[in-house]
């Protein structure tokens, strides 16, 4: 017989290791619209998967952990990096700019108050996976992925 009691099903705030992360939902709602300026505007999701290396990772672990095959070329950025483009208030933006502009800071900042450790990646060309990741504890990882696109 199936137990469904409400106290025994997974709560949507909890990750694996059972650490609450109600930030967690207010990261999935700034998400939700959200698009990383490229060539293509593409959307941003947030990953996370277990981990029992130790920061910092290596291209090696990035391949490993996001199924990578080898022949995708991968470079390391840095957070700031892949903030940069989009955390920029500039003078000439629209209210939808800046409203974007907006939402992305308030993302940078709830990330930073929950994750450590923070490493950017680059995956392919043309059309690049981009990474930035953070632990969330010793065993876990998080972060956001999207695409750019650059020809």
């Amino acid at each position: 017989m199936e137990n469904n009691q409400e106290e025994n099903l997974t709560s949507p705030n909890q990750i694996d290791s059972g650490i609450e992360t109600k930030w967690l939902g207010e990261v999935t709602n700034l998400l939700k619209n959200l698009l990383y300026p490229s060539e293509s505007d593409e959307p941003i999701e947030w990953i996370n998967f277990k981990s029992s290396g130790s920061p910092p990772w290596t291209i090696s672990d990035l391949e490993f952990y996001q199924g990578l095959p080898p022949n995708v070329a991968v470079e390391e950025i840095t957070a700031e990096d892949f903030w940069e483009p989009v955390t920029t208030m500039e003078d000439w933006y629209g209210e939808d700019e800046k409203a974007q502009t907006t939402k992305f800071l308030e993302l940078k900042s709830i990330l930073e108050a929950h994750l450590k450790n923070f490493q950017g990646f680059r995956a392919g060309q043309t059309e690049v996976d981009l990474y930035l990741l953070g632990q969330l504890n010793e065993k876990e990882w998080g972060g956001l992925k999207t695409k750019l696109v650059e020809t």
